[in-house]
């Protein structure tokens, strides 16, 4: 009998790189998605993998809809990656963000509790929940949370949530708290993406510049396809807990965008690029670097892909993207 899988947020960034991960380990794959009136599934047909999940209707601001895909698939594993994830958007939609990102968990968890209480659950945790905590220019497992947006204080709800489902009812519950990872699959909003996709447009004549805010803060950014390797593993453990998953160092905006201008052959970006106030956020997060001593310690893993291999790897997928377009 093959292991089966609940993957949610299968149409965003990381589910379509974990669904590709649990299929080649030969995994039931469901994937849970709402009730559009045109779902894109242009990230899984990215990777090639479309047409071997099964796709269940569901979402997380309707508990009923939970239980009910709980109940039918009595699944062994459950990954929720689902979230209104774009920072950015949380504080013009902060009830959104909430009802996704904080109470959908509890429905998630609840509906789990009593349908599948032995299915190893995982929580997508976020970096963003450390907002200003800062442990001698790192952030671990034992950092406390400070905030700065919505969504990050959704995600500390949510994590809470997990942690107490753990502790109350004795439920594999774990949080993996990822630090900021990247990869082609990176929604177009997001800064990183927004860089990638611009400069694939200046390297080919299709717009002249690039409209950004904040280029200081800092970042640890990784591979989203080496993130979801470090989730798998916390669910093949005997016991459940949290785990930061970070590489450990941090650039700032500006770096991604000088390398990635770099990446495109493009050494001067200054011309290109245009601060935008637009774009500035009400409350910033100045630094994020990750420790991972304990997720490599105790799951063995370390990132594989580096920053300079990962911006390449976006600014070459973009470029061709729209070659493509063109012919």
């Amino acid at each position: 009998m093959k292991k089966s899988a609940l993957v949610t947020g299968i149409l965003g960034q990381d589910g379509p790189y974990l669904a590709k991960l649990l299929l080649e380990k030969d995994y039931k794959v469901y994937g849970l998605i709402r009730r559009y009136s045109n779902p894109t599934f242009s990230n899984l047909e990215y990777l090639g993998i479309q047409d071997q999940i099964e796709y269940v209707d569901g979402d997380m601001t309707d508990e009923a809809s939970l239980i009910n895909v709980i109940k039918s698939i009595r699944p062994e594993e459950v990954y929720n990656l689902a979230a209104q994830s774009f920072v950015g958007a949380s504080w013009q939609q902060a009830k959104l963000t909430t009802e996704v990102n904080a109470l959908g968990v509890l429905s998630l968890l609840n509906a789990i509790k009593f349908f599948s209480p032995t299915a190893k659950f995982y929580q997508a945790s976020t970096s963003e929940m450390f907002g200003l905590s800062n442990d001698d220019g790192y952030q671990d497992e034992n950092t406390p949370f400070h905030p700065r947006s919505p969504y990050g204080v959704a995600k500390v709800y949510a994590y809470w949530m997990t942690v107490n489902f753990r502790e109350s009812y004795n439920m594999f519950a774990a949080n993996g708290i990822l630090f900021n990872h990247e990869s082609p699959l990176r929604g177009i909003e997001f800064v990183t993406r927004k860089i990638t996709d611009g400069i694939a447009k200046i390297k080919l004549g299709l717009a002249e510049d690039i409209h950004l805010g904040n280029l200081d803060p800092k970042r640890d950014w990784g591979f989203a396809g080496d993130y979801v390797e470090a989730m798998y593993l916390m669910l093949q453990q005997d016991d459940p807990d949290d785990y930061v998953v970070a590489t450990g160092e941090t650039h700032s905006v500006r770096d991604f965008v000088e390398a990635a201008f770099k990446a495109a052959g493009i050494e001067d970006y200054k011309q290109y690029v245009k601060i935008d106030p637009r774009y500035q956020r009400p409350a910033e997060v100045p630094h994020l670097r990750g420790r991972l001593d304990k997720v490599t310690k105790k799951l063995g893993w370390k990132p594989k892909v580096t920053f300079e291999e990962l911006v390449k790897i976006m600014v070459d997928a973009d470029i061709q993207r729209y070659k493509k377009k063109s012919m």
